[in-house]
C-alpha cells in the first residue's frame, strides 16, 4: 500500500447486513470482512448503528442581518438594485455583504432583473512598453480604477483576452521577453474585483486567434519558439469542466491577425507558412475546419463584430465610419457614416469595436468613445453619441496638437478591448 494512504474506515462491529446490500447471505458479506460478527436479528432495522452526528446549530439565527430590520430576501432586493459603481464601497461593508456580491446569485438577480451593468475594460500599452489598463463607465461617463495586471502580463507581446461567463476577463498564453512563449492562464473577476489563476493551456503559443462560442474559448494557430514555429494545433476551454482539451487541427498553419464569430462559426485570417494571406472558418458542431475565400472574407477588415445577428466593420481609421456585411449579396453593401470625421492621427485611430448595452462601441487610441445605435436592417436608428471620462479632455488635446505639429508618432495605443457584465 502506498504511503499516504489509508484503507477506508469500516465499523467492524457493526451487523454485516450493512456491509452491502448486494451480498445475498450474511456469511457471504463475512468474507469481505473477516473478524466481523454475524448478526443475529432476523428483522433489524436499517438505523441500529446510526453515525454519530455531531450538533447542529443554525448559522442564520447567529447571524446579524444583510439590513437590520428587514428580512435577507429583501435586502437582497434592495442591494440587487444598488447601481454598479457603488458595488466596490458594498463589499467593504462586512464578510456577509462581500460573499453575497461575489457570488453567482447576485449576479443572476441582477441579470435576471435586466439590472446588471456593461462596463468597457481597455488594456493599453504605454510607450515605455508597459501594459496599463482602464474600466469605463458608460453610465456615469467615468473611468474606474483597478488593480494592477498580473506581472507576467504587464510587458508580455502577443496574448489573447476573452470574457467568459459574462463577468471574467481571461488573459492566456502571450510571449514573455525572458521566458518566452507562455501557456498561462489568468482571469479577472467583475464581481470580486481580484485576478485569479486558470489551468494552463495545452501548448505554448503567441501571436494566436481566440474566440468565445457557447461560453468555451478557442484558441488557433499562432508562433511557438519551438522547432515547429507556426502552429496548426487548436484547443478548446471549458470553464465548467474546468480544462483544456484539444480539437481539430487547421487544414494549415496560421498567424491570425483578425477573427470573428459570425452566424455561429469562427472565421480566421492571417498568414500562412509562406506569408501570404489565408482563411479558415471553424464549425464547433462538427469540429471542422474549411478554407473560405468568399465576399465576406475578401472585404473584411478590422476591428469588427457582431451585433443584433449584423457583421460590422470599420472602414476608415477614425472608426467615423463603417460597413454592414449583407449575407443575402455577399458583399458589403451598406455603409454608415457618422460625417463628422476626426482625421488621421494616431490618436484618434479607432482601436476596438465591441457590442455595449446593444450599440456598437467604438474605442479610439486617445480613449474616446462612441456609441452608434443600430436597428435589425443595419442602418443607424439615431445620431452618433460621444462619450468621455474624466482625464480624457487633456489627453485629447495633446493628440490634437501632435497631428497640428506634424508628430503623428503614437505614444501609446490600446492592445485588448473587452465588455464584462456585474
Amino acid at each position: 500500500m502506498e504511503r499516504g494512504l489509508q484503507p477506508p474506515l469500516v465499523d467492524t462491529t457493526a451487523c454485516l447486513c450493512r456491509v452491502d446490500a448486494g451480498l445475498k447471505t450474511v456469511a457471504g458479506a463475512k468474507r469481505f470482512v473477516p473478524g466481523s460478527k454475524l448478526c443475529l436479528q432476523p428483522d433489524i432495522k436499517p438505523s441500529i448503528h446510526p453515525a454519530r452526528q455531531k450538533p447542529t446549530r443554525d448559522r442564520t439565527r447567529n447571524q446579524s442581518p444583510l439590513l437590520p430590520g428587514l428580512p435577507d430576501d429583501l435586502a437582497i432586493a434592495c442591494l440587487t438594485r444598488v447601481p454598479r459603481i457603488e458595488h466596490f464601497k458594498l463589499r467593504l461593508v462586512c464578510k456577509r455583504w462581500y460573499r453575497l456580491l461575489a457570488g453567482n446569485f447576485f449576479y443572476s438577480i441582477r441579470k435576471n432583473l435586466q439590472m446588471a451593468e456593461e462596463w468597457v475594460y481597455v488594456m493599453k500599452r504605454d510607450k515605455n512598453r508597459k501594459m496599463t489598463w482602464h474600466g469605463f463607465d458608460p453610465m456615469n461617463h467615468l473611468w474606474q480604477p483597478l488593480p494592477p495586471l498580473p506581472k507576467e502580463y504587464s510587458e508580455a507581446l502577443g496574448f489573447g483576452c476573452a470574457v467568459l461567463s459574462g463577468c471574467h476577463l481571461y488573459l492566456f498564453g502571450g510571449k514573455d521577453r525572458i521566458k518566452g512563449s507562455m501557456r498561462r492562464v489568468v482571469y479577472y473577476s467583475a464581481r470580486t474585483n481580484k485576478w485569479h489563476r486558470a489551468p494552463d493551456m495545452l501548448r505554448r503559443r503567441h501571436f494566436f486567434g481566440s474566440c468565445v462560442i457557447n461560453n468555451c474559448l478557442y484558441v488557433a494557430g499562432g508562433e511557438n519558439e519551438g522547432a515547429q514555429r507556426s502552429l496548426r494545433s487548436v484547443e478548446v476551454y471549458d470553464p465548467s469542466k474546468n480544462r483544456w482539451r484539444f480539437v481539430s487541427d487547421m487544414s494549415t498553419s496560421m498567424v491570425p491577425f483578425i477573427g470573428v464569430v459570425y452566424g455561429g462559426k469562427w472565421f480566421l485570417k492571417g498568414l500562412g507558412p509562406h506569408r501570404q494571406v489565408i482563411s479558415e472558418m471553424y464549425q464547433p458542431e462538427t469540429d471542422e475546419w474549411t478554407p473560405v475565400n468568399d465576399g465576406m472574407v475578401s472585404g473584411w477588415r478590422n476591428p469588427s463584430t457582431c451585433v443584433k445577428g449584423k457583421l460590422y466593420a470599420l472602414e476608415c481609421k477614425d472608426g467615423c465610419k463603417f460597413r454592414v456585411y449583407d449575407e443575402e449579396t455577399g458583399s458589403w453593401s451598406k455603409r454608415i457614416d457618422s460625417k463628422m470625421h476626426m482625421g488621421n492621427s494616431k490618436g484618434f485611430e479607432a482601436a476596438a469595436l465591441v457590442p455595449l448595452n446593444g450599440k456598437l462601441c467604438i474605442i479610439r487610441n486617445n480613449m474616446s468613445i462612441s456609441l452608434v445605435n443600430v436597428g435589425k436592417d443595419g442602418e443607424a436608428e439615431h445620431l452618433w453619441e460621444s462619450v468621455g471620462g474624466k482625464g480624457q479632455l487633456k489627453s485629447l488635446v495633446s493628440n490634437l496638437w501632435s497631428s497640428l505639429a506634424g508628430r503623428n508618432h503614437l505614444k501609446s495605443h490600446i492592445v485588448h478591448c473587452q465588455v464584462l457584465q456585474a
